[in-house]
Order: C-alpha cells, then sequence, then structure tokens
C-alpha cells in the first residue's frame, strides 16, 4: 500500500463507484435520510455490493440493510453467495429427513436439476442427505434460513452528471420506480459546490434520491428518496415511445407479481452478501509487480505505480504494456507475504470483506 495525496474520485466512474461503496459501508444509513436503523453503529447493519443486478438492469452500488440476528445466522451458510436453485433447496429443506421430491415444492423446471442442487448443497454443508435402499436421495436441514434482508437500496453511480447524461438515466430510474424492486433509488454525483447541485435541476425522477460526493469520498444527502412499494406488483416497462410530434405508439409494459419480486431480492441480497465490492481485484492484476493499493480518504484504491494513476478494470490487464508479473521468487515466498503481494492483497481485500459479515469463521 502506498500513500498519496488528493481525491482521486471524480478521475473515473470506476474509482467514483468505488469510493461511493466504501462510504456507503462506512456510514449508511445518510445521516438525515429518516431511513436511520438505530442510534447506536451496531445498529446500523449494511452490506454493500457492486455491478450487481437482474437479467434487464444492473445497478452499480446495492446495499442491502440487514436484521442484525439474521445476518449473523446467515454465516452458517457460508461466505459464497446461494443461487436461486440453491435458495430453493435450503429454504425448504425439512427438520426432519424427507425425500426430497416430498419435501421441496414444485419447481417448475424437471427434478434432475433440483437433485444436483440438493447434491450441490450437500456438498457444500449447508444441509444433510442419505441415501435410502431404494436409491431415494433424502435431505434435512442443518438450520433454518433465517430473514436477514430488511431493505435493498439501489444506488446509481453519475460523477459527471451533465444533460446528456441525465437523459439517459431518466428513463432508466423511472424503470426502477416502476419496477419497485428496491426500497429506495438513489443517484450519486459529484459535488460542486453551487447553491443549487446541477443533480437537482435534471431529468431524474422525483422518487430518487440525490447523494453529492465530495473530493474525499464522503457524501451528503441533497434530496430524499420516496419508499417504494416493494410489495405491491411493479411495472416493467418494455418499450416507450421515443417521442416526436408524429409519434403516437404507446408504451409497452408487463406486471411484475410480488411473489417473482420476493425471490428476486432475495437472490440480490445473496449475490450481495458472496460478492461485496471489493471483488474488482478478481479482474484486475494484482500479481503485476506494479499493482499497489493506495490510503486515499475515500478508501483502499487500486493504483499503477508504472503509470502513475488509479487504473480502471479494464487498462489493469495482462494486455497492459505495463504489466509485468511478480517474480517466481516472490509467489515461492512464505514470510512476511506468502505467495507475494498480489495474494496478500487478495487476503487483505477477503478479510476486509468478512469483517462485514458477521459469524464467518476464518475458513468459511
Amino acid at each position: 500500500m502506498s500513500p498519496t495525496g488528493g481525491g482521486p474520485v471524480d478521475d473515473s466512474e470506476f474509482l467514483f463507484e468505488l469510493a461511493v461503496c466504501q462510504w456507503a459501508e462506512r456510514e449508511w444509513p445518510p445521516a438525515g435520510s429518516g431511513t436511520e436503523v438505530g442510534a447506536g453503529a451496531g445498529d446500523r447493519t449494511a452490506i454493500v455490493a457492486r455491478q450487481i443486478g437482474t437479467k434487464r438492469r444492473r445497478w452499480d452500488t446495492v446495499v442491502v440493510e440487514c436484521d442484525p440476528e439474521g445476518l449473523a445466522r446467515r454465516a452458517n451458510f457460508g461466505l459464497a453467495e446461494l443461487d436461486s436453485d440453491l435458495l430453493h433447496v435450503v429454504r425448504n429443506a425439512p427438520a426432519e429427513w424427507t425425500w426430497y421430491r416430498d419435501a421441496l415444492p414444485d419447481p417448475g423446471y424437471p427434478w434432475r436439476y433440483v437433485r444436483e442442487a440438493v447434491h450441490e448443497a450437500a456438498d457444500r454443508g449447508v444441509v444433510e442427505t442419505r441415501r435410502r435402499s431404494n436409491n431415494r436421495v433424502e435431505l434435512r436441514r442443518k438450520w433454518a434460513y433465517p430473514d436477514w434482508v430488511e431493505r435493498i437500496v439501489a444506488v446509481e453511480n453519475k460523477p459527471d452528471l451533465d444533460a446528456s447524461a441525465a437523459r439517459a438515466l431518466g428513463p432508466q430510474l423511472e424503470r426502477d420506480v416502476a419496477l419497485s424492486l428496491a426500497d429506495e433509488v438513489w443517484v450519486a454525483t459529484t459535488e460542486t459546490g453551487e447553491s443549487v447541485e446541477p443533480a437537482l435541476i435534471k431529468d431524474v425522477p422525483v422518487e430518487a434520491g440525490v447523494l453529492t460526493v465530495d473530493g474525499a469520498g464522503d457524501a451528503a444527502v441533497s434530496w430524499h428518496p420516496r419508499t417504494l412499494a416493494v410489495d405491491d406488483p411493479g411495472t416493467r416497462i418494455l418499450e416507450r415511445p421515443t417521442g416526436g410530434d408524429r409519434d403516437a405508439s404507446a408504451a409497452r409494459f408487463e406486471y411484475a407479481d410480488p411473489e417473482w419480486k420476493a425471490d428476486k431480492r432475495l437472490e440480490l441480497a445473496e449475490r450481495a452478501y458472496g460478492r461485496g465490492w471489493r471483488a474488482y481485484a478478481d479482474t484486475m492484476r494484482p500479481d503485476c509487480r506494479q499493482f499497489r493499493l493506495t490510503d486515499e480518504p475515500a478508501g483502499f484504491l487500486p493504483y499503477c505505480a508504472a503509470k502513475e494513476c488509479h487504473p480502471t478494470a479494464g487498462e489493469c490487464s495482462g494486455s497492459c504494456g505495463e504489466f509485468e508479473p511478480e517474480p517466481p521468487a516472490w509467489r515461492s515466498g512464505d514470510w512476511p507475504i506468502s505467495g507475494g503481494p498480489g495474494k496478500g492483497i487478495k487476503r487483505l481485500l477477503d478479510r476486509q470483506r468478512r469483517r462485514q459479515r458477521p459469524g464467518l469463521d476464518d475458513g468459511a
């Protein structure tokens, strides 16, 4: 790690996104937002992730507000996320030994895939299975899956929210509000210091909140969001008129039922739990001898010593002209950095992620 001066959060949308995630993990809920979970820091339990969403929509930052006791019980199932198939198994696994086809609700797809999910859940140690003499696979739960998710908040990061960016962002946020998959929708943008922040007069739906972020990575509420009706049916906007005097076409939409929304919200929360926001190291090259983590006011950020800049995930790759693999002697060493600096950086980020997930064992 290397210290540097100044705040790089406006260098790129990628770095701005990391700074927003770091701030949300440290400060959520924002002061004055009206969504404070409790007066003490111990009551403000939130999981922060980046770049997760549905097939049709991916959000820059997702904050999952959690029930502290439920979050601690979620640790029984390990750090790795549970996908929809595994959730079907662990949420419905019985307390007593039962044939899996009698124990689990009809999934709506072939049972052979359910059987594969049962075996995967057993391999991960989150359910117990046994095979009877008639070759039937029975299962029972080890723990009841907890109700640990309280609210889901989606944040779209736009450091430079100029007129064109606002025009492109507006329809996306309108779709988010109409579907109401998240409890709140926010826009995070760079603080300008003007008496009225430009984001407040852009084409942003009034239901969306606005966060303004300064150079040190600290955010303030400029506009409060409305709480969306996540328990009601949502409207999925498929196509809208392009506008103009001769455009008389109608919008196309469909309804999303509350059961689908509830399942999708839990899947999003599971992805956030498993991936977090520090997974950027998995798509960059910390095994390059030029890779560093700098200790900025906004948090630890990736840094390239060769280019003397904070690279994006796309710039920091094996095809970079400055890429230099760590010498084998570094990777084969033991103390003080077992496996080399790149492995050490990944372990550091993993420890920081685990620190936000109470109840996890070191090897979970």
